[in-house]
């Protein structure tokens, strides 16, 4: 799950929701995280057990995550054991800015396929040595961080279309200004905007008033693998295409 805002915007409805499919009603037991920025800096929060009885979620759950830009993620593993060094989100420092990146699926031969520069995995997922290969591709074609998200997003949809070939490359990265993902087989979104309603989250029973929570002026979309609510309407995302968030509205990088 993620979250684009215009303004810093509460990402805990959301993450209510996701959390409770961390062992409650989905099957991804294996751990979760979730990393939010703040100005420059990113705060994160990470536990290998399962989200829907964690004390940490639940210390999140009840703390404001006001933010721009938001990563969540829950784990069903299927690569590297269950540990704190193989949960999602992960996060690196590329051009003085903090990057931030889940995936959700499985890749073939990442270690014979994606050779690695500087960046190097702590953990023994496919998913960050993945992450780390990305980071490196970004670097070898930049000198410096791009000043057009689209032009950074446009790359980073065609290093995406590579992870494909290994397999399933469900991603979501930012650079904490732009949020991009990048749907391999699944992924969905959602914008809100003024007017503002309710909503109500499909996997646990709370409901949202937004008119009561924003300003006419707030924009915010969240992506996520499945619909989070049930009275919203949500777009999938066609196999094999990437999208971009800035300031809370998505387009396209196809």
């Amino acid at each position: 799950m993620a979250m684009s805002a215009n303004v810093p915007t509460d990402a805990r409805f959301s993450f209510s929701g996701l959390v409770e499919r961390g062992g409650g009603s989905d099957i991804h037991r294996d751990g979760w995280g979730i990393a939010f920025y703040r100005g420059r800096g990113v705060q994160e929060f990470r536990d290998p057990e399962p989200s829907v009885n964690s004390r940490v979620a639940a210390l999140v759950k009840a703390q404001p995550i006001k933010s721009t830009v938001v990563i969540s993620h829950i784990r069903q593993a299927n690569v590297g054991e269950v540990c704190l060094e193989n949960t999602h989100p992960f996060v690196r420092e590329l051009w003085g800015r903090y990057w931030v990146f889940a995936h959700n699926g499985q890749l073939r031969g990442v270690r014979r396929q994606l050779p690695l520069g500087r960046f190097k995995p702590v953990g023994s997922t496919d998913s960050e040595w993945a992450f780390c290969w990305l980071l490196g591709q970004l670097e070898s074609a930049f000198e410096r961080w791009p000043r057009s998200p689209r032009k950074l997003g446009t790359f980073i949809a065609d290093c995406a279309r590579q992870l494909d070939q290994l397999g399933v490359a469900n991603f979501l990265l930012s650079d904490g200004r732009a949020l991009y993902a990048h749907c391999s087989t699944r992924l969905h979104w959602l914008t809100r905007r003024a007017p503002f309603g309710k909503a109500r989250l499909k996997d646990v029973e709370l409901v949202v008033d937004f008119s009561r929570e924003t300003t006419p002026n707030d924009v915010v979309s969240v992506i996520a693998t499945e619909p989070l609510t049930v009275d919203e309407r949500w777009t999938q995302m066609a196999p094999g295409s990437s999208a971009m968030a800035l300031a809370g509205a998505v387009s396209s990088l196809d």
